[in-house]
């Protein structure tokens, strides 16, 4: 049995406490800490937390606690960590890690040395459908994956400190890009170097001074490329779509807006429909279990699972410095309007990769390029001469 430290009552610490009081219940928060009384005290009550306390280091530093959970806005994230770590406690931290590279690469400095287990809260990678496909691609299901495309798009997020630029770091990129860039970091195997970002971003709606739509593009050394779509502006509820494409296969994941529930009402649903849901009447797409398909229930398990055996979970500090990284020369490209390099301080994968165009034989004289069955029953394939470099095209009768 774990018991916990939450830090932060908003949206995120009440799905993380819902998860950890429920799938694995052994596991409990016993002091919750939140900047407002008011707010920690409701918090404590409705989810049954012994212990409330607007004090960070007495909430960390609690003497039955070993755990320490991070759902504070992004500012907040470096302190508690370092706090954390020199209390000796394992360390789970909501993303982003940090507001930029630098403050990441300190978060992860400070709890590898003080030897203390730490995880990167990155919910998305979770998803039960995510991680099918995940392990599909691992498989060789598809290949060697040449693109993964990442969109998370709603009308905007639910508290104040995200729109502060200086607190959060940034508007969408930030914000949602982080789940993008990371999703796509697992298709295309995180081993794989990152190379260099190029990213449009604008804010088109709101009156802020962070971007509130952003569509990325990071090339990675094997050749592939992740592109992130985010938004801030986007009507409708909350859409989560993920695609992959490989040299022999690929596979698309819907994850929220068509659930598989479907239902309209001209007179309400009654209480609460889903996460970012813009309306109670009309079409409505509600979700069977929230936190599992937004991927928590699976996090808090690998967390914890990897804890308890001494092994290091999905997601560390470290993959959230890299994604810090990526979306650092993100915002550089979007000042620049050039592809720009993501600077690693600390790179653990690969240092060169599978690049480039596999030549698949098709006969001694031949590179195949491509076969298609065409409609009147005959195969016609594409080649290229390996002598002379020609295109050609055969033409077989079925």
């Amino acid at each position: 049995m774990h018991k916990i430290t939450m830090l932060g009552t908003g949206l995120i610490g009440m799905f993380y406490t819902m998860v950890l009081h429920g799938q694995r219940s052994r596991d409990q928060v016993q002091v919750v800490y939140s900047r407002s009384a008011d707010r920690a005290q409701q918090f404590a009550a409705t989810w049954n937390v012994p212990r409330w306390t607007t004090d960070m280091a007495a909430a960390i530093q609690d003497p039955e606690t070993s755990v320490v959970v991070i759902g504070l806005p992004n500012s907040l994230h470096e302190e508690a960590v370092t706090l954390a770590a020199q209390a000796g406690k394992a360390i789970l931290c909501t993303k982003p890690l940090g507001r930029n590279a630098a403050e990441a690469r300190r978060m992860l400095a400070a709890v590898e040395q003080a030897g203390v287990f730490h995880g990167y809260l990155e919910d998305l990678v979770y998803t039960p459908k995510t991680l099918k496909a995940i392990q599909s691609v691992r498989n060789g299901a598809l290949g060697k994956v040449l693109w993964a495309r990442s969109r998370e798009t709603h009308p905007g997020p639910h508290s104040d400190w995200f729109w502060n630029k200086d607190i959060s770091g940034g508007g969408a990129i930030i914000d949602m890009g982080c789940h993008c860039i990371e999703i796509s970091r697992n298709f295309i195997g995180k081993e794989v170097k990152p190379l260099e970002v190029m990213c449009w971003a604008d804010t088109q709606v709101h009156p802020i001074e962070a971007e509130d739509s952003a569509v990325g593009l990071v090339r990675y050394a094997s050749g592939a490329v992740g592109q992130f779509e985010v938004s801030w502006t986007f009507r409708g509820g909350m859409d989560l779509r993920d695609e992959v494409s490989g040299t022999e296969g690929t596979i698309w994941l819907n994850h929220w807006l068509r659930t598989g529930y479907e239902m309209f009402t001209a007179v309400g649903e009654g209480g609460y429909v889903a996460e970012k849901a813009e309306g109670q009447t009309g079409w409505l797409f509600p979700v069977g279990d929230e936190v599992a398909a937004l991927g928590y229930t699976e996090m808090f398990t690998d967390m914890l699972n990897a804890l308890d055996k001494g092994t290091k979970p999905m997601e560390d500090f470290y993959d959230g410095y890299v994604v810090n990284a990526i979306m650092d020369a993100a915002y550089r490209s979007i000042e620049s309007k050039r592809w720009e390099p993501v600077l690693l301080e600390v790179w653990r994968g690969a240092e060169d990769a599978d690049a480039g165009v596999k030549l698949a034989e098709y006969d001694a004289q031949h590179f195949l390029i491509k076969e298609e069955k065409m409609p009147d029953g005959r195969t016609k394939v594409i080649l290229k001469e390996k002598a002379g470099g020609r295109i050609v095209q055969k033409v077989l009768e079925g």
